[in-house]
């Protein structure tokens, strides 16, 4: 079994994780949960914290022993390689972090049951940040100093990544590194981080140009833009801008809104702007939530023109949200969609790395541990945001295999640029050769009346 290491600071507690479904053994994890903002040791001046402290310093050695049984058979004596995340586990964006981390971890815990890397097991660290930028800086400067991860993977959002970036070069003589953000933003491909960040998926740009030539090749010219008012938004809104100019066109509308605004929120006066422009087709930049509620909002003012979406808004977690307000409405809101994503489709998808992906899914699918979830969460099945997840976590695998026992933050930096012919089972061996991204392909789904219908990979976008 994997376990997880956990700091959530909400309240105070402590939370013991015993059950260990793929080998039948006891498990033993601590997880400290701090109201007074502090870190670990700080723990005993919150509330019931001498309580707390003391159980903690009791449970120790179980929790030491708790690394040794998730990685079984991994050497039980060997130093855990400690991986930190952050990510939106509650708000507007949950879905995101939730389903991201279970794909790392689904995948992490099969590395560690045969065997871990050089028979040391990976150990992710977890924090939630929800999204809120602030957040992610406390939680990037917590596992790069006190925790002593050997990197950051898998933070999420365009907006706290971007604010986490001046951390790594605080720490750049120290090597600290990112490794696959779920994030297309500009500022992790590009100088002064290009070489302290290092990205799967494709960027903004090249989504916003797939679209945009999707768009136009099928007669629609007059595009607006709906897109959230921060840097993830403003990466967006300038690739739609820079693919309508490259074709002699430009945007006839925008409208914004804030980060964090929730699907039961009213986008109507960000439809009416845009309807008052006159489109033929509409890119959305958004979360999954502000997609959600925009795609409701626009067709029931009877906007009823294409729609499309990047994949930081998940197709599953959009549709799943359309079609539940649907069933109320008694209206079909699925019409006219088109959804970028930068995976192969999770449940159809013959590619032996997506074969693998429903494989693991089936027999052990990780969740986060009960303190970051919401208690009417209920886990989605095969869907692109853990599918990203896996991919993110077998593709780290393959370049930490490739260190051998050598496994530190500088032969990590010193290793990873320049990486080829790295095979996990896509289309492509993937290749870092004098670039931080190892990707360049861009899905389309269309979902018209429940009826989605997936394409294949546009292969090769424009950077």
């Amino acid at each position: 079994m994997f376990v997880p290491a956990l700091v959530e600071e909400t309240c105070c507690a402590v939370i013991f994780t015993t059950v260990g479904p793929l080998t039948g053994r006891p498990v033993t994890a601590v997880f400290v949960i701090d109201d007074s903002g502090g870190t670990l040791p700080n723990a005993r001046n919150c509330r019931y914290g001498a309580m707390l402290w003391g159980l903690l310093v009791s449970a120790m050695p179980l929790a030491a022993n708790a690394t040794a049984l998730a990685a079984d058979p991994a050497t039980p004596d060997r130093e855990p390689i400690r991986i930190g995340m952050s990510a939106a586990f509650q708000g507007p964006s949950r879905q995101v972090g939730i389903e991201l981390y279970r794909g790392i971890a689904t995948y992490f815990s099969e590395v560690n049951r045969r065997g871990g890397i050089q028979g040391r097991p990976l150990q992710l660290i977890a924090y939630n940040d929800s999204y809120q930028p602030d957040r992610a800086v406390d939680n990037a400067l917590r596992l790069l100093g006190s925790d002593k991860v050997l990197l950051l993977l898998g933070f999420t959002g365009t907006e706290p990544v971007t604010r986490v970036l001046p951390l790594l070069k605080k720490y750049d003589s120290d090597h600290g590194l990112m490794f696959f953000p779920f994030t297309g933003g500009a500022a992790v491909r590009e100088a002064p981080y290009d070489g302290l960040v290092f990205n799967l998926r494709p960027s903004y740009r090249q989504e916003t140009e797939a679209l945009v030539g999707e768009l136009v090749a099928h007669g629609h010219q007059r595009i607006a833009v709906f897109y959230q008012s921060d840097s993830f938004g403003r990466s967006g809104w300038g690739g739609v801008r820079k693919a309508l100019t490259d074709r002699h066109l430009q945007l006839v509308g925008e409208a914004t809104y804030a980060r964090g605004t929730m699907y039961t929120g009213s986008l109507d006066r960000q439809v009416a702007i845009l309807q008052s422009a006159k489109p033929d087709a509409i890119i959305c930049i958004a979360t999954y939530a502000a997609s959600a509620a925009f795609i409701r909002d626009a067709r029931r003012a009877d906007l009823n023109v294409p729609i499309t979406t990047v994949s930081f808004a998940s197709l599953d977690s959009v549709v799943s949200l359309l079609r539940q307000i649907g069933a109320e409405d008694q209206r079909d809101y699925l019409q006219q969609l088109l959804f970028s994503s930068v995976v192969p489709d999770p449940k159809t998808s013959a590619l032996p790395a997506v074969k693998e992906y429903r494989a693991l899914m089936n027999q052990a699918a990780a969740l986060p541990p009960t303190a970051l979830l919401d208690a009417n969460y209920q886990p989605s099945g095969y869907n692109r945001t853990s599918l990203e997840g896996f991919l993110d976590a077998k593709l780290l695998v393959a370049m930490l295999n490739r260190l051998g026992k050598n496994l530190t933050r500088a032969s990590l930096a010193a290793a990873v640029v320049g990486m080829k012919d790295l095979d996990i089972g896509l289309q492509h061996p993937l290749s870092f050769q004098g670039r931080n991204q190892a990707s360049d392909e861009v899905y389309f789904d269309a979902v018209n009346s429940n009826e989605v219908a997936g394409t294949s990979a546009v292969n090769e976008a424009k950077k």
